[in-house]
């Protein structure tokens, strides 16, 4: 299952999308962690040391090998250098499984071990003094969606993306390439808004948007949360004292969680499980197509020199495994 976090800064997703990603490893899953916020804090999340945590390769400095080993031996993408961020895949193309090896996992992911398991971390890589003026911090996240738009999960098999704060996600056809999106929100109004954006920006591409209440005190927290979000409140979070230890880089054993949040945990992942029968590959396969013909006319064609319409595989349809439609 492939499963976004999101919601404004500071609103917990980093440390909430690292408890998730140690209760998958913990339950035996394999898992593929993704740092898509331009802020890189997962790593640290993780109990990475800040420095280790700060020379972990990439994906942006690595996007030249990314797209030659996706374009594989598709004809209609006469060079890697036309593949843009939502270039999807056709016949002849590379795709990427959770628990493979290959190229792009040995150049920028890397194994973090957990004390109830490992998993692989991958990283956008930070918004750097070089970027400034020239650079928009969304062409950093493009290697992101297009490893997305080439990557098959099967059931028990996770990919779990931290994303950058905000709404900002919405500058790309990211947002639908999840199968369910944990949106956390604290009980104020502020944090509640960005729900409302990406509830009225998502409504069109039946995304499937549960909300996680985190640094929930009482009953009126609860009360309000439920007023604002409805039934797309899956569970609330309140304080833990070991995320606590956590931040302050004394970590106890994962099975010391509290055990309101272990459920808390459980809850999500059951979501996020729901979400496979549910899959629709046609549908997401249009939605990849769509937001590529939509980036293609607004820059891309102009950006590359080239017709990128005429990359789309009509034939072509993502699944589990691969298929075709007429």
């Amino acid at each position: 299952m492939k499963t976004a976090f999101v919601g404004k800064g500071g609103s917990g997703k980093t440390t909430l999308s690292s408890l998730f990603i140690r209760h998958l490893a913990a339950c035996g899953a394999p898992v593929i962690a993704v740092d898509a916020d331009i802020n890189q804090h997962l790593g640290a999340a993780l109990g990475l040391d800040e420095t280790v945590a700060a020379g972990l390769p990439a994906m942006g400095d690595h996007l030249p090998l990314i797209k030659e080993y996706l374009r594989g031996s598709n004809p209609r993408i006469a060079s890697a250098e036309t593949m843009i961020k939502t270039t999807p895949p056709g016949e002849g193309s590379r795709l990427l499984g959770v628990c493979e090896d290959n190229p792009v996992y040995d150049a920028c992911a890397r194994p973090v071990e957990l004390d109830g398991g490992a998993v692989r971390l991958m990283v956008t890589g930070p918004f750097t003094d070089a970027d400034l003026g020239v650079a928009c911090y969304h062409s950093k996240t493009g290697a992101v969606e297009l490893c997305l738009n080439h990557l098959v999960d099967g059931p028990d098999e996770y990919v779990v993306v931290d994303m950058t704060a905000g709404s900002d996600s919405f500058a790309s056809g990211m947002f639908t390439r999840f199968d369910i999106t944990f949106l956390v929100a604290e009980p104020t109004r502020k944090g509640v808004s960005v729900y409302r954006q990406y509830k009225e920006y998502a409504r069109d591409f039946d995304v499937v948007l549960k909300v996680i209440g985190n640094k929930v005190q009482g009953p009126d927290d609860l009360d309000f949360l439920r007023a604002e979000v409805g039934d797309d409140l899956l569970v609330t979070v309140g304080h833990s004292d070991w995320v606590r230890s956590l931040e302050k880089g004394r970590p106890p054993r994962f099975g010391l969680l509290e055990e309101a949040n272990r459920h808390a945990l459980h809850l999500m992942r059951s979501a996020a499980d729901a979400t496979y029968e549910l899959r629709d590959w046609d549908r997401y396969t249009r939605q990849m197509v769509h937001f590529h013909l939509k980036n293609a006319r607004s820059w891309g064609n102009e950006r590359t020199g080239a017709d990128l319409a005429a990359q789309v595989d009509p034939d072509f349809v993502l699944g589990d495994t691969v298929t075709t439609s007429a």
